[in-house]
């Protein structure tokens, strides 16, 4: 069936448009009934695969909450969690500490899609496909002075396709602990929008986890920062055991005088593939970037990386690194890396590097001479290689067993 074919019926499977986000299902559905899906001449999705892409449409939009059994760990005492249903209950489970409050109307029509939309990326296929389906928004105000932690958990339904919108607002001098698990089913699709506003002085700690978990499971996620000076954000992020797999983060600093820390690490196995699409934008100077993304490929899969860094000539100053690491556990297996950096500015320290490698014969060869078998010495290579990103998650987040998940599956 053709592209076109398949979302012409899965736009013509969604409820009307409605409520206060009619505006924006609007906008979606309207773009992709002129535009319709990607194609291989889109430079974006040059590398996806669009067959998976494709079927991540098939699958029927949920209409109740029959199927929500999933069983989570204990949350920490210290650690408030809302879980998301998307339907038109969103939140099944939800407590909000004293200094985090729902936005107001007002409040949500100042804000929601700007951040997305300051981005400017050109046939916004994954915005779009969100906008055109989500019927609800959490949308939330941390104030300032608050320094908590938050878990927000959404999981997926068998068998079925649901979309979500976040949008936090972070006012000046508040600090957050945000810890985000994306949890997938046989069968299932996710669509997630998020939004995070950060005011002056925020700083911002922000885990996400993302694991498939089973079979013909799929996500696409755009998340979408903005930051103002003197914030710091730190993205720490895993994405494993999809089918098929597009992340998106943008993080654009609006004024500059900020810090963007970013690590994240993306592992397939059989013929899964999984893309990471960043973008860093400075509109100021004197701001910094760190980023590290690492990818592990075995057996047929295929992972992404197209890191996109942009310098203005009003970013001067702006001291920027980015550094992608790739590890190849199978000769069928594919990495596709791609650094992209615009740099306008002429007061800059930019750097970027990108390295394929395997396992080093020699380490492997250390350890088995040292009594352990072939089976722990690759997982205790694998965990060093891991480590770099894993060790900046919360100790709360092990309780997910991501670790043993990452271990197990690749050498399967």
């Amino acid at each position: 069936m053709k592209s076109s074919t398949i979302c012409q019926e899965w736009l013509n499977s969604l409820p009307p448009t409605g409520g206060y986000l009619k505006n924006e299902q609007s906008i979606g559905r309207e773009f992709l009934l002129e535009k319709g899906m990607p194609s291989k001449k889109d430079e974006a999705w040059r590398l996806s695969n669009l067959n998976k892409l494709n079927s991540f449409l098939s699958l029927p939009r949920i209409i109740d909450n029959k199927d929500m059994k999933s069983i989570f760990p204990e949350k920490d005492e210290n650690r408030e969690r809302i879980i998301i249903n998307p339907n038109k209950n969103p939140i099944l489970n939800i407590n909000l500490p004293n200094g985090i409050e729902n936005l107001n109307n007002r409040e949500i029509e100042d804000n929601i899609g700007k951040i997305v939309k300051s981005t400017n990326i050109k046939n916004d296929i994954s915005v779009y496909l969100n906008q055109a389906s989500s019927l609800e928004l959490l949308a939330l105000k941390v104030k300032r002075n608050f320094n908590q932690s938050l878990e927000i958990v959404i999981p997926s339904i068998e068998g079925k396709s649901i979309s979500t919108r976040i949008f936090l607002l972070i006012e000046e001098g508040a600090k957050l602990d945000l810890l985000q698990i994306f949890t997938g089913k046989n069968n299932s699709a996710q669509n997630h929008l998020i939004e995070i506003k950060l005011e002056p002085k925020v700083e911002l700690t922000h885990g996400l986890i993302s694991l498939g978990e089973k079979k013909e499971s799929s996500s696409i996620c755009t998340l979408a920062v903005e930051q103002s000076e003197q914030s710091k954000y730190s993205l720490h992020s895993i994405h494993h055991g999809w089918d098929y797999a597009r992340y998106e983060p943008r993080i654009i600093q609006s004024a500059g005088e900020a810090s963007t820390f970013i690590k994240g690490l993306q592992v397939t196995k059989l013929k899964e593939q999984i893309a990471t699409h960043s973008l860093i934008r400075f509109e100021g100077p004197n701001g910094k970037l760190d980023q590290l993304q690492k990818a592990v490929a075995s057996e047929y899969s295929h992972c992404i990386f197209n890191g996109s860094i942009e310098v203005p000539q009003k970013a001067q100053k702006t001291e920027a690194a980015q550094l992608s690491r790739n590890l190849l556990l199978s000769k069928r297996a594919r990495i596709d890396t791609k650094p992209e950096l615009e740099i306008v500015a002429d007061d800059v320290k930019c750097t970027h590097g990108a390295t394929v490698s395997q396992l080093q014969d020699e380490e492997l060869f250390y350890l088995l001479s040292r009594g352990i078998d072939n089976h722990h010495a690759n997982s205790l290579l694998l965990k060093g290689y891991y480590d770099e990103v894993i060790s900046h998650f919360p100790k709360s987040a092990r309780k997910w067993n991501f670790i043993e998940k990452l271990i197990q599956d690749v050498k399967k």
